[in-house]
């Protein structure tokens, strides 16, 4: 399965989601971000590679669908409702993309 994260600028919650999920068995994993100046900004490419996105708030999830409207639109789209609060690998939001990804895991086996 190949996941997506997208958070704003791709520098601390996609990013961690990127690094604490990347040797998920079964899985590819990437992130990316929706501002201009992101680390790295999500393309056309990375929407048609994933199976599942996952957007950390739903401005993501509106960015995408306004950027992306016809390859976004047959795509699961899961909105983590995780506010731009934490730094890179904070403690709270391992925790929290650990909960919130694995609730999807479970009901997707």
């Amino acid at each position: 399965m190949n996941m997506l994260f997208v958070c704003t600028m791709n520098r601390w919650r996609s990013l961690t989601a990127e690094h604490i999920f990347r040797n998920l068995p079964g899985t590819v994993i990437r992130s990316a971000g929706t501002a201009t100046n992101a680390r790295r900004k999500v393309n056309s490419t990375d929407i048609d590679w994933a199976n599942v996105i996952f957007v950390m708030e739903k401005k993501h999830q509106e960015i995408l669908e306004q950027k992306f409207p016809s390859q976004i639109n047959n795509k699961q789209v899961i909105c983590l409702e995780i506010p731009d609060e934490y730094q890179y690998m904070d403690d709270d939001l391992v925790t929290l993309l650990k909960e919130s990804v694995s609730s999807f895991l479970d009901k997707a086996n």
